[in-house]
């Protein structure tokens, strides 16, 4: 189940809500759980990746894109 994470306006306090894609696509209304005040916004937190060595396949250093490296053309 997918977890969205909510900073409550009035004190500043972070929480997650957990909720299936059908539930957030009604209209979540989410509550604080400190200070239970509805004046609350989603915010987008960081993504956590997770990955092994670099042995045997993945070469981070062959993708294309912007950079002094990437030649010409690239952008």
């Amino acid at each position: 189940m997918p977890t969205y994470e909510y900073m409550c306006l009035e004190c500043q306090s972070k929480f997650d809500v957990f909720a299936t894609l059908a539930q957030k696509e009604k209209g979540l209304s989410p509550e604080c759980p400190n200070c239970h005040s509805r004046e609350v916004i989603q915010v987008f937190g960081s993504i956590a990746v997770i990955g092994g060595s670099t042995r045997g396949g993945f070469d981070p250093g062959a993708l294309s894109g912007c950079g002094p490296s990437a030649g010409p053309g690239c952008c």
